[in-house]
């Protein structure tokens, strides 16, 4: 698969200068960011930010997004209550490719204080890189998009 020309990324507080430096390692590779914030260090809520980036995926804006905080969990837990979303805390590039080869997700969520810069944009890479392969993987998404549906 080839990367998208264009992903939604926000961060809170604590990821905000990681998300910066995704965003120019992303430019570096020709792929245009929607940044929904933060724009600074200022404490505030992860979760206003993990919906700005779901709510751009939900309307078709971009079709991946990424979200940083400090561990990527809270922003995981808040973007997968957003329904058609799948978001992964990803910290190994191994994880990072599978998730989006074998549970289609469309949202790649990464701490700050967990990773490094350099594996920073090694996860983005191969998270943007790699393609849903289908088939027995799809009966799978479906069954999640059955629960899914069943909640609201």
């Amino acid at each position: 698969m080839n990367k998208p020309t264009c992903v939604t990324i926000g961060s809170d507080h604590a990821g905000y200068t990681l998300k910066c430096k995704i965003i120019v390692h992303l430019r570096e590779c020709g792929v245009d960011t929607v940044d929904v914030g933060t724009h600074s260090t200022e404490s505030c809520d992860y979760p206003e930010f993990a919906h700005a980036v779901c709510k751009n995926i939900q309307e078709g804006v971009t079709e991946l997004g990424i979200l940083v905080c400090g561990t990527g969990i809270g922003m995981s837990i808040a973007a997968n209550k957003h329904r058609g979303i799948r978001a992964a805390a990803c910290s190994d590039t191994f994880s990072a490719r599978l998730t989006r080869l074998h549970n289609n997700a469309n949202v790649l969520c990464i701490g700050e204080r967990v990773v490094g810069e350099g594996l920073a944009c090694d996860l983005v890479d191969a998270f943007l890189e790699a393609g849903f392969e289908g088939g027995k993987h799809q009966r799978r998404i479906d069954m999640i998009a059955a629960i899914e549906q069943s909640q609201h």
